[in-house]
């Protein structure tokens, strides 16, 4: 008898902990588990992705609304949806106000429209072995899937994030385990939640090189970029959602004190889509980087691009542990990340690439230097290409749990 494994996640939209998804859905054993995959929002170009051998299970539409507009709540008459989002909009606004939080009141108002609206959704009929909530919202795994064992995955950096720690405390207490995708991802947890010390296990994002090299193959982009920038310039690529936390705003202003250094062929493209988008627009106008800052959008396939980079950089504020640096290593690009508080866990700092302040000053230092060393660049690419980054054997720990 096989295993019955219940995964879920939100939607299959292009980012780091859905294809970290795809990489351990492509690396399970199907001889040892039939997987049930339970997909809120069937949406995403990653739909695609998903192998074979997954059930992707129908979709429930009352599934869909925690990140439907008010408007569409409106067109689809969820008025219960609708009533539990605007009473969570006043009483996180309220805490974020009282708690003068930078960020104000999105994660602590996300997670009470979470823990509310829960309680309406109608349960998954089926009993598993195992269900895996594989990333937000965590909420469903725990009240309305029926298992022997549960396990909640953590991709970032939770002494970071603004939120009401009782109402997460909550429901990591239903789990029976947590999965860290790293040491710095698991201590910066710990920090917040030292209670839940026993149930939390390091699972390393899996990585398959193989599957990367093959795709960094495919096509070359950096030929859609010509009339916009010169093909020979120094490039820079950065891979992650248009977000404050991706630091993607330093980067505009570290791009333009290189610009004013006299280092005017130093061109960054950025391969993501988000919210922040209009944002990082009106920075790359305000700064005339236009021609330079590129944002790229959404793309199935960023391999290429990093393939085709100088350098590959990171300037996030905060991370659990992204996934596309281990991609750059694979592909064995020189690497940049700025020095946040999980960032030991990313590279080896001088030996993988190099870390720098958290700062618009550290990244245009950091990438100055990269510059003017071709020698260091072809010593980092050289000792990653000699490296073996498949880890495959992380989903032992999987099955040991089942």
């Amino acid at each position: 008898m096989r295993t019955k494994l219940f995964i879920s996640v939100f939607d299959m939209e292009i980012g780091g902990v859905e294809r970290s998804l795809i990489n351990m859905l492509e690396g399970l054993n199907y001889e040892k588990v039939e997987v049930d995959l339970f997909i809120c929002h069937h949406s995403g170009d990653f739909m695609s992705l998903i192998p074979a051998e997954v059930n992707v299970l129908p979709e429930i539409p009352a599934y869909t609304v925690f990140r439907k507009s008010v408007r569409q709540c409106v067109r689809e008459r969820r008025y219960s949806a609708l009533l539990i989002r605007m009473l969570s909009k006043s009483v996180a606004g309220t805490q974020a106000r009282r708690r003068r939080l930078k960020e104000g009141p999105g994660y602590i108002q996300m997670q009470l429209d979470l823990k509310w609206t829960t309680r309406i959704l109608p349960p998954i009929k089926k009993h598993y072995d195992l269900a895996i909530s594989y990333a937000w919202p965590h909420d469903i795994v725990a009240s309305k899937v029926s298992a022997k064992k549960k396990i909640a995955w953590i991709h970032t950096d939770y002494s970071e994030l603004e939120i009401d720690n009782g109402i997460d405390l909550a429901v990591w207490n239903k789990y029976d385990a947590i999965a860290s995708i790293s040491e710095a991802c698991t201590d910066a947890f710990l920090t917040t939640y030292p209670m839940l010390r026993e149930k939390i296990m390091l699972i390393e994002n899996i990585s398959s090189p193989t599957f990367i090299k093959n795709m960094a193959n495919d096509v070359t982009p950096l030929a859609e970029q010509v009339d916009q920038a010169d093909q020979a310039a120094f490039t820079l690529v950065s891979v992650g959602r248009l977000s404050y936390v991706k630091g993607f705003d330093m980067a505009i202003a570290a791009l333009r004190k290189l610009h004013d250094k006299g280092y005017t062929h130093i061109r960054w493209l950025v391969i993501g889509y988000g919210g922040y988008e209009s944002e990082l627009r009106k920075l790359i106008a305000e700064n005339k980087l236009e021609r330079s800052f590129l944002l790229v959008g959404k793309k199935t396939n960023p391999y290429p691009y990093i393939q085709a980079c100088d350098v590959y950089v990171q300037p996030s504020r905060y991370e659990g542990k992204a996934v596309t640096v281990t991609e750059a290593k694979i592909l064995g690009k020189p690497i940049l990340i700025t020095n946040y508080a999980t960032a030991g866990s990313q590279i080896i700092d001088g030996v993988e690439g190099m870390m720098c302040e958290l700062s618009a000053d550290g990244i245009a230092d950091g990438i100055e230097r990269l510059y003017r060393d071709a020698a260091l660049r072809a010593q980092f690419s050289t000792y990653l290409k000699e490296q073996d980054f498949s880890n495959v054997n992380e989903l032992e720990k999987l099955y040991g749990v089942m």
